[in-house]
């Protein structure tokens, strides 16, 4: 079976799940980017619901495929800053690093984004690591049966993605001016990530700027509370022998590279 054909097919599946998109999904373009594009929406519009075991096969038939295309990154050979070998910057896509944890700041449901192809890094994440993923994260917020609070951490399968597992954290929104408690709520998610990672012995650990994007955590700030919160962290006898601190944006880059000393290595450059 071609990659278009597969697609199509994941898409058939879907739309018998989710008939109420059948109009919606004729606009899209009958090619391969058009149907890649309807797939991905699909998968960001579905609720948690059982999983079939040859819809899976396909699934992840796929995504290991564009995933090979896409490239890995090893975390563990990244080059570390000069000021703390156990610190580096990587400039790219999260869902590249081969790393024991990846970091993924979403929203107080923990369900990932259903904001079709959005362009948050919980899209990303869960569109890379499959549906598996929605669904693990669903099984633990109905035992849960609250909503997630900022500044703690949840630790999942990774799936798809060439890491072991995802930490899950809820950042602070930040409304007007930042508040005593927003900063205390970021510097929570940093350590609640690391401790949890350390209580199942990881190694190497990847953070996104958390609360950086959409909700609006001053971007300066945040990277001056998550370097002084993870360095801090890693003075204490740990299983955590690395941490990346992974942007996208070049402001972001800029600014770590300036709080770190660090000429990091890019996406391009991988």
């Amino acid at each position: 079976m071609d990659r278009i054909e597969l697609i199509r097919r994941l898409n058939g599946v879907l739309l018998d799940e989710m008939p109420a998109y059948r109009g919606q999904a004729a606009g899209f373009p009958d090619d391969l980017p058009g149907q890649r594009r309807l797939l991905r929406s699909l998968m960001n519009l579905r609720p948690p619901m059982p999983l079939e075991r040859e819809f899976l096969a396909m699934q992840d038939a796929l995504l290991c495929a564009e995933r090979a295309e896409r490239g890995v990154v090893d975390a563990g050979l990244l080059p570390v800053t000069a000021g703390d070998p156990r610190l580096a910057l990587w400039q790219g896509d999260i869902t590249r690093l081969r790393a024991d944890a990846i970091v993924d700041a979403g929203n107080d449901a923990l369900l990932g984004c259903f904001c079709p192809c959005h362009g948050c890094i919980d899209n990303a994440i869960h569109s890379a690591a499959g549906l598996q993923l929605r669904d693990e994260c669903s099984r633990i917020m109905r035992a849960q049966g609250h909503p997630e609070p900022a500044g703690r951490a949840k630790l999942t399968g990774a799936y798809n993605l060439p890491a072991k597992y995802v930490l899950h954290t809820v950042g602070p929104v930040v409304r007007g001016r930042v508040t005593e408690r927003d900063r205390r709520e970021l510097s929570s998610c940093y350590r609640a990530c690391l401790e949890l990672a350390a209580e199942h012995g990881l190694q190497t650990v990847a953070f996104c700027c958390i609360s950086t994007g959409e909700y609006h955590f001053p971007n300066e700030e945040a990277a001056e509370i998550a370097v002084k919160t993870v360095a801090g962290f890693l003075r204490a006898p740990t299983s955590v022998r690395k941490v990346i601190f992974n942007v996208f944006k070049d402001l972001d880059a800029h600014i770590y590279r300036r709080r770190l000393g660090a000429d990091q290595p890019s996406e391009a450059g991988a």
